[in-house]
Order: structure tokens, then C-alpha cells, then sequence
């Protein structure tokens, strides 16, 4: 027999009884990916008993795209936003302009019970959660065994650094792969740089437009040392300042290939290459990793800090469907799950202890180490103005020079804050 809501005395909080129209739709705003986000909101939502469905929205490609088209619908207060799949360095801004919920009491423990420190510190502003850590992305050093061997390195000695890689690709006539194309991905670079030689790019963020450009400093200068030498170099890849993460891995898996920093799906993307044909088994055999690389030798680097937070939207008129959404995807085993299936690492420490994560990921506890001490890039509400600023005054990477590069960024970077330079 069936009973209609009007029939019970209570409804339980997930199953109230959506009359004709059906179930409430959830709106899910996510970063492409293959599916798995997808594949996940559909387990998340018959897990709640369908309570709810999950309409998925992609947004596009480019993260700054991504904020922008997010930033407009919020600031008109816009009620279909609500889960937003969100770039960590967006949190603050979003969170500051009062588009996103905040998690409280025992909501805030459940979405942070054992994530990492680097993604878990993503997640606040001011001191206030909100967002829930889903995954955590990191780069590592992948080295082509051989090559290493050619050159007589050990890329996990804390001795190995950056000069020391580039001049090793130069021994052998190979190559170092980076991302140093005019987008996010090139930040990420110079930011870890940055931080790995013991600076940060902007300091004083709680001052909003008033913080402090800090990138003209001897850590700023080595960074630029780095970007700058290795893009003059006979080690850095043809087009190296177009290329992106597809683009790095393509040049790393050809017979020119060395070194690279990337993010793990790298690993997964070479064994798929194998299974089409694109490349043999051989070339997988020959792939190594270890931490990213150090700026100062023996000064252990801060590897790169990515990866997705999910957030609810302040103008949600479901925010009890959106949390449940929410603590589904971003629990251990949804995030071990999405994991093994869209290559995406973990927030959460445990997912590396589970068997499948370390049969698919054979550096799995280089993996969580990198994003347990790995540097997020600056959390600030003006971030976009931050990251453009460093984007245009530091591209093409052949022109980057120390310090005339650091000091033209904090200029440019200081009139942007205080509204004297439009980007």
C-alpha cells in the first residue's frame, strides 16, 4: 500500500514527497571530465532513496571560464546554482561575495573528517569552511628511466633541482615538459616556484585589493631563473609556450621525451596510450616519478596544489538536497571510486591505504605526501587579478628574466588591485 505524505506523521528529511511534478532536480555545475561526475551524482542521488534528481551542467574547459560564467549567474542571485564543482583559488573570492553556503557544526566535521592539510586549507576563508575538499590534485616528477640512467641523476635525492634537471635533459638531447601556455596551468608553475624557493606571490590577502605583490623577492628571481633558462634552453620542447597538460605529455612520451611535471592522470593516460596503439608498452615501462622538483637543492620543494571543491550555492532552494549531495560525492568511498574512475586523486588521506588506489597508482604515497605539504596557490577573493597579472607579465616564458620580470609583475600586479590597469 502506498501512503502520501499527508498521510505520515513525519517526513524523513531526504523522501518528502515531491507530489506530480516528481522529485526536486539538484543542479550540478561540474568541470569536464569523463563522466564520472556524472556517474557519481546518479549513485549519490538512489543512494538518498531519489529523493532528488541530478541535472549535471558542464562548464567549459578553462577554469577562468569556468568562475566567469559562475560569477555572473551568482551576482543575479541565480536559485538554479546548487553544487558548484569549484577550482580551489575561487573559493574566497566566491565565499567573500556571499554567493556560497557556508558548512557548519557537524556538516563542516563530516566534508573534513580525515582530508589532507593542502587540500583541507583550500576550503576556508576567514577562517569559515565553505566548501568540502572532492578531490586533490598534485604534480609529480615523471623521468624516463633510461634517460635518468644516460645521465647518471637520481631525481629522488633532495639534491635534484631544477638546474639540475635541465642540464641533464641537455647532456642526454632530451627534453623537460611543463605547462607554460598563457593560462592557469602556467601559474600553477610559477606559483610553486615561487613558494618551493621559499616566497610567496602575493602577501596580506586578508586586504583584499590592499594586499602586498611580494613576487619582486630573490624567490621571485629564482623562479624566473628557472622559467626563463629552461625556455632558452636546448631542453625545452618545441611550442613549449603553448603547451598545456596534453601537450607536455605528448612531448614527454615521444623519443624526445625526459622529464615532465604533471598531475597523476599522466600515468593512467600512458597505459591507455598502449591500449590504442599510440605508444608501446615499452615507453610505460620506461616512466619514473618522484617529488616535484626542489629550487634549492636540499630544501624540499612544495609541489603544486589543485584539484576541485564542491560548493552550494547561497541562493540553493534546496539546500538540504545539495548537502546531501555534497557529503555523498566527497566521502571516502566516492572519492576512492571517482578516483579508479576518472583518475582524479582523493582529498582524503585513507583513499591512498585502499588496494585498488595502489594497484592503479603505483606512487600513491607520493601522491598524498605531495598534497599533504604541497603550496596552494595565493587564497585571495582578488585571485584572478593575482594570476592574469603573473600570466601576462610572465609570458612568453623565453622573455622572463631575473628581476626585471618579478619587478614588472608587482607593479602591474599593484595597479590591477587598486584599479589603475584593466586587465
Amino acid at each position: 500500500m502506498l501512503l502520501g505524505c499527508a498521510a505520515l506523521a513525519v517526513c524523513a528529511s531526504l523522501a518528502a514527497c515531491a507530489g506530480d511534478s516528481g522529485p526536486p532536480v539538484i543542479n550540478w555545475y561540474i568541470n569536464p571530465d569523463n563522466g564520472g561526475q556524472s556517474r557519481l551524482a546518479q549513485k549519490c542521488a538512489t543512494n538518498a532513496g531519489n529523493a532528488y534528481r541530478v541535472a549535471i551542467q558542464t562548464l567549459p574547459n578553462d577554469a577562468s571560464q569556468q568562475r566567469e560564467q559562475l560569477v555572473r549567474r551568482l551576482a543575479a542571485k541565480d536559485s538554479s546554482i546548487d553544487v558548484m564543482s569549484l577550482d580551489p583559488p575561487f573559493i574566497a573570492e566566491f565565499a567573500n561575495a556571499g554567493f556560497l553556503r557556508e558548512f557548519t557544526g557537524q556538516d563542516a566535521k563530516v566534508v573534513t573528517d580525515g582530508v589532507l592539510d593542502g587540500p583541507r586549507t583550500t576550503a576556508y576563508w576567514k577562517g569559515r569552511l565553505y566548501a568540502a575538499p572532492f578531490t586533490a590534485n598534485t604534480q609529480l616528477l615523471w623521468f624516463r628511466r633510461s634517460v635518468v640512467a644516460a645521465a647518471n641523476v637520481d631525481p629522488t635525492s633532495t639534491a635534484f633541482t631544477w638546474e639540475t634537471m635541465i642540464k641533464a635533459a641537455e647532456r642526454t638531447h632530451r627534453t623537460v615538459a611543463v605547462q607554460a601556455n598563457r593560462y592557469e596551468g602556467y601559474m600553477v608553475w610559477i606559483n610553486a616556484l615561487v613558494v618551493s624557493a621559499g616566497g610567496q606571490i602575493i602577501t596580506n590577502v586578508q586586504a583584499g585589493k590592499d594586499a602586498t605583490p611580494a613576487i619582486d623577492s630573490p624567490a621571485g628571481n629564482e623562479a624566473a631563473d628557472i622559467v626563463g633558462g629552461l625556455a632558452r634552453s636546448a631542453a625545452a620542447p618545441p611550442a613549449m609556450s603553448n603547451a598545456g597538460e596534453e601537450e607536455s605529455r605528448s612531448a614527454f612520451q615521444s623519443t624526445t621525451g625526459g622529464f615532465m611535471v604533471n598531475w597523476p592522470y599522466v600515468y593512467a593516460g600512458a597505459k591507455d596510450d598502449v591500449k590504442t596503439g599510440a605508444i608501446r608498452q615499452s615507453v610505460v615501462d620506461d616512466i619514473g616519478w618522484a617529488r616535484f622538483p626542489a629550487v634549492r637543492p636540499g630544501v624540499e620543494s612544495r609541489p603544486p596544489l589543485g584539484g576541485i571543491n564542491l560548493a552550494i550555492g547561497a541562493y540553493t532552494e534546496h539546500p538540504e538536497y545539495a548537502l546531501d549531495l555534497v557529503t555523498c560525492a566527497t566521502s571516502l568511498r566516492s572519492t576512492i571510486d571517482y578516483m579508479l574512475d576518472a583518475g582524479n586523486p582523493a582529498a582524503r588521506g585513507a583513499a591512498y591505504d585502499d588496494p585498488r588506489v595502489v594497484a592503479a597508482y603505483p606512487m600513491a604515497d607520493l601522491i598524498r605526501t605531495s598534497l599533504n605539504e604541497g603550496g596552494p596557490r595565493p587564497i585571495t577573493p582578488y585571485y584572478n587579478d593575482v594570476s592574469t597579472s603573473v600570466q601576462r607579465t610572465w609570458h612568453p616564458p623565453a622573455n622572463v628574466r631575473a628581476p626585471e620580470t618579478p619587478e614588472e609583475t608587482a607593479r602591474f600586479m599593484s595597479d590591477v588591485l587598486q584599479g589603475r590597469r584593466l586587465l
